[in-house]
């Protein structure tokens, strides 16, 4: 039974990734035509990051409320109602829409949609056995990877053989199957999932009551839990700085890159995105063919995914060759895979399970806010130091974050040995 709600789970958040990605593409060609302005494009992924950012910080004060289950149906069911309001709009504005009722819809929908991840990532391990957990956290990180592979190419074909409105109403299919996927998750009751009885509190898993507390404390819960763990902490310092070179991957550097170091056009551009997601599944699907081995050591996993991904990227840096840089990208998808599988599952494993959502919740506000102020500070960073030196700064803070893994690896290696035992 377990299983199964796993199952709808996954289902849902890849029909909901898909009908994202399509909705913000016909989305963006609608909002261009409309104004003929670049600038108001732009504003669409702001606001989307930003609603998410305060949702991320609301995040307990609903997690207090609702059981995970429910609160992603509201997410899902929220999205879908506010979709079906702008898909309304959209259709009788008539080619002029107003900025104002379009960029207050997609702030509402991102508000909602900020639920779902933290959500998400915290139902996984109760939804199936401890020995699965790596395997299915591979399975939703193939899906996510697919969907952006396939999905970014599939919405501009789909817009321009069947225009943006039509692309809404895809969109709006895929989210209304994803709300009645949503509506078939079950999780099972707590003295259920763990053979009927509640686990002690630990120094690692000190547990918390959702239900007492100012609403000052029940905000605060989740950065104070971080703060009193070891793991957590470490953990959250390694995703933060991997976070902030992260960022000289998103469209305006990779472009730049191709364009300045590799010497090719646009077409480059397509071809090293398509090579990285490429990678990136194949990644996924070789972490879920060696789980069995990979989990017997997971931290030392992640810290190899972590090396390999710096490694590559400062070869990257340097080369001039578009073959090589496609190759490389191809290479680098598995390891940033094996860094980001790893870290998700030794976070789910190193929080109590009335805990983690609340982490999770707080882990993603941070890393919102660091994502938005790298982008920042890396546009200003290309512009002073050039954009081949902007990808050896990257893979600088991958190696940094590598560094600190390997000065907190001996907190990790006393659990991972004694799960070896077990086993």
């Amino acid at each position: 039974m377990k299983r199964q709600s796993f199952y709808w789970l996954w289902s849902s958040q890849t029909m909901s990734n898909a009908a994202d990605i399509l909705y913000v593409t016909a989305l963006t060609v609608l909002v261009l035509q409309g104004t003929e302005s670049v600038v108001s494009t732009i504003l669409v992924p702001f606001f989307r990051v930003f609603s998410q950012i305060i949702s991320g910080f609301l995040a307990p004060l609903m997690l207090r409320k609702f059981r995970l289950p429910r609160l992603m149906l509201l997410s899902q069911g929220g999205q879908l109602l506010f979709f079906a309001a702008l898909a309304w709009y959209l259709h009788f504005a008539e080619g002029l829409p107003s900025l104002f009722v379009v960029f207050t819809l997609v702030f509402l929908m991102s508000f909602l949609d900020g639920w779902t991840t933290p959500v998400r990532n915290a139902l996984v391990p109760r939804l199936v056995e401890k020995d699965w957990l790596m395997r299915a956290n591979g399975l939703i990180s193939v899906s996510d990877q697919t969907v952006q592979f396939a999905g970014w190419g599939i919405s501009g074909v789909l817009v321009a053989f069947l225009g943006a409105p039509q692309v809404i109403n895809i969109a709006f299919g895929l989210y209304m199957i994803a709300f009645a996927f949503t509506a078939l998750i079950r999780e099972p009751s707590r003295l259920q999932a763990i053979g009927g009885q509640l686990p002690a509190a630990t120094e690692e898993h000190p547990e918390t009551d959702v239900h007492t507390g100012t609403r000052r404390e029940v905000l605060l819960e989740g950065w104070k839990l971080i703060g009193r763990s070891r793991k957590l902490r470490a953990l959250t310092l390694i995703d933060s700085i991997d976070m902030l070179g992260g960022s000289v991957w998103i469209g305006a550097f990779t472009l730049l890159f191709v364009q300045q170091a590799l010497g090719q056009g646009e077409e480059w551009w397509g071809f090293i995105n398509a090579s990285y997601f490429a990678g990136a599944v194949l990644g996924g699907i070789l972490v879920v063919a060696l789980v069995k081995r990979l989990q017997q050591r997971l931290f030392d996993s992640m810290l190899a995914g972590i090396f390999g991904y710096a490694a590559i990227t400062l070869v990257y840096a340097q080369t001039t060759s578009p073959a090589i840089a496609l190759l490389l990208v191809l290479v680098m998808g598995p390891f940033a895979e094996l860094s980001m599988i790893s870290r998700r599952t030794l976070i789910q494993q190193s929080a109590s399970e009335n805990d983690l959502p609340k982490v999770l919740s707080a882990q993603a506000t941070v890393l919102n806010l660091i994502f938005c102020a790298s982008i920042l500070g890396t546009a200003k960073l290309a512009e002073t130091i050039g954009i081949v030196n902007l990808y050896v700064y990257a893979g600088g803070m991958s190696l940094l974050a590598f560094a600190i893994g390997i000065a907190v690896r001996r907190h990790f290696s006393v659990r991972e040995k004694a799960e070896a035992n077990v086993q």
